[in-house]
């Protein structure tokens, strides 16, 4: 997926912390959901310039790992900024995603101090394939079996 050029926002100090936020910026976006996660959670330490990211990427038309991604990092965020937050989260209710919406969802009810149900394991067994059935030849005539033994006991 090729990213869009982030404008700095002029809060950014030096050109160390544009690239950081550049870079973590790209790992969001990544496959592997737990390094998505990890970078979701550092721009939670951000302040303004990672709620902006976070809520790019929550709002924009991305993968749904990279907005559930987004929402843990919203939801992980501290201080003045978890206020902050959990309006971006609110706002996310309303939105016309349906992937958005769930996320936002959860992510407030987790705030809230809930703890979401774990989904039910479901086996994937398919009809008939339950047991290992012998299958017997249908001629009437059959070879004796050379391990067992003759009603003589001899070979």
């Amino acid at each position: 997926m090729k990213l869009e050029k982030r404008k700095p926002s002029g809060r950014e100090k030096d050109e160390a912390a544009i690239e950081l936020l550049n870079k973590l910026r790209e790992r969001l976006f990544s496959d592997n959901v737990s390094t998505a996660r990890l970078a979701a959670f550092n721009l939670s330490w951000m302040q303004e310039d990672g709620l902006d990211i976070l809520k790019e990427v929550l709002f924009g038309n991305v993968p749904r790992t990279a907005k559930k991604a987004a929402a843990y990092g919203l939801r992980s965020m501290k201080g003045r900024m978890r206020k902050m937050a959990s309006e971006v989260l609110t706002e996310g209710i309303k939105h016309s995603d349906r992937t958005t919406r769930d996320t936002c969802t959860k992510a407030l009810f987790i705030m809230a101090g809930g703890q979401p149900p774990k989904p039910a394991f479901r086996g994937k067994r398919k009809p008939g394939k339950g047991r290992i059935q012998e299958f017997r030849k249908k001629g009437g005539s059959r070879a004796p079996s050379p391990w067992k033994r003759s009603s003589s006991g001899r070979p």
